[in-house]
């Protein structure tokens, strides 16, 4: 199929594009049909802000699937494997359910029952695990059943940890892009590489995944216009799920061994029988922490697991003192220090210098996270040449006590809760930019 590296570029900046284009207009939709619910006492915003920003994703997947379908480079995807279009279909039904959910908040073993129906739909059109690398083993074909079973599990586990992480603004896109930009590195190894057709759709999907993401970021950076809500959410975990399903489950290792002549040689150039199998699961290792942990937590304090609460990991990062945008930084650098990390070890697998810089790396993310009011000042006779944030501030002391009970409160969730329409520190409305007309705001006011 050649080396379609343009075909990728074009597809992930149309599908950037439109689902930048169309994040604008569901804004304003998800405002005039009510899409936007008050602040709840483990939410981290405070303004009431719109949901539905999974609509404009979902039609950037579209456009991206549609683009690729009339390209020369990537025809052969969708004409070969039955791939692209089980994708659409599961995820035309997983954004279904999260447009209700957004709207109508629908109950969590509902939205659970619709993850494994939307699994299921890809299971049947061909989307589904066919055999497992066993370290040691090799490769073990799978009956239909447990191809199915572990198809489902894959999929529902995704879907719930990328969007437990969704509590702050550009979070869980930022970290699913960094994510998406890594599988697609080792998917794009795997197809070019090595020659292997099979990878070639799971390529695709990771291009498509981080133009959706790419493209909603700008607007939902902090402060944030929009949330992709669970329409959003739950997309992007499924096409998530659905990339690693089709290199764990549809990519024989086996057929790299013959570039190698041995399965010694084979797995020190990229180890095809553990890296299949660990990188599906070190690209989503800090939403599946976090899971793992909430699930963990709820149970021992006698809640359901899908109760909400606020000690997810990106909560406790507030707590210890770090900013929204640095508690934003801090997570996407640890998904990218495991991500990236498990691709450069897969291609030279035989150099410490990997290990080491990789060690480096979480002792600089260990120390950031251990200093979270750090927050370096210039001398005096410096400050007019820096920044304002390096200066020092002058505060009177009423000022500085205000300022501390109000850590103090939003520390122990006890910040109340504000009214759609009124202004907060974000500097934005829910339906717009601050108005220069303090008597146009109004409590549920919509243009």
């Amino acid at each position: 199929m050649g080396q379609p590296v343009r075909e990728y570029l074009l597809t992930l900046c149309v599908t950037a594009a439109v689902t930048y284009l169309l994040t604008g207009p569901v804004r304003k939709f998800a405002i005039a049909v009510g899409a936007m619910p008050e602040i709840r006492a483990r939410d981290v915003h405070r303004e009431p802000t719109p949901r539905l920003g999974g609509i404009a994703m979902f039609g950037g997947l579209s456009a991206g699937l549609l683009v690729a379908d009339h390209l020369d480079g990537l025809n052969a995807v969708f004409s070969q494997s039955n791939e692209p279009r089980a994708l659409l279909s599961g995820a035309a039904l997983i954004w279904l359910i999260g447009v209700l959910d957004d709207k109508f908040e629908i109950d969590a073993l509902i939205k659970l029952g619709g993850q494994m129906i939307a699994a299921g739909v890809m299971v049947m059109q061909g989307l589904t695990i066919l055999w497992l690398p066993i370290p040691g083993i090799g490769s073990v074909s799978l009956t239909s059943w447990q191809g199915t079973l572990l198809t489902v599990a894959l999929v529902v586990i995704t879907i719930n940890a990328v969007n437990f992480v969704d509590g702050l603004d550009g979070l869980a896109a930022g970290m699913v892009c960094i994510a998406s930009a890594a599988f697609f590195m080792y998917a794009y190894r795997l197809w070019y590489g090595y020659g292997i057709e099979a990878a070639a759709p799971a390529t695709l999907f990771a291009a498509i995944l981080m133009g959706m993401c790419l493209g909603f970021l700008p607007h939902n950076m902090h402060p944030a216009r929009i949330f992709m809500g669970d329409s959003g959410s739950m997309l992007i975990g499924l096409v998530l799920a659905a990339g690693a399903i089709s290199i764990t489950g549809q990519v024989d290792p086996d057929a790299m061994k013959l570039n190698f002549g041995g399965t010694r040689d084979a797995t020190h150039a990229m180890l095809p029988v553990f890296i299949p199998l660990l990188m599906p699961l070190t690209i989503i290792a800090i939403p599946m922490a976090d899971l793992v942990l909430a699930i963990v937590r709820r149970t021992w304090n006698g809640q359901s697991p899908f109760a909400a609460d606020r000690g997810h990991l990106h909560h406790r990062l507030l707590e210890i003192g770090h900013s929204h945008s640095r508690a934003v930084l801090i997570m996407y650098f640890w998904s990218a220090l495991i991500a990236f990390g498990a691709v450069a070890y897969s291609v030279h697998s035989a150099s410490m210098w990997i290990v080491l810089l990789i060690v480096a790396l979480s002792a600089v993310g260990l120390v950031l996270l251990l200093l979270p009011r750090f927050a370096p000042r210039a001398p005096r006779w410096a400050e007019r040449f820096v920044p304002p944030r390096y200066r020092r501030v002058r505060t009177e002391p009423e000022t500085v006590h205000s300022l501390a009970r109000e850590e103090e409160d939003e520390v122990r969730g006890e910040r109340a809760p504000v009214a759609a329409g009124v202004s907060g520190v974000n500097g934005a409305t829910a339906i717009g930019p601050r108005s220069r007309f303090p008597d146009r705001r109004k409590t549920g006011a919509s243009r």
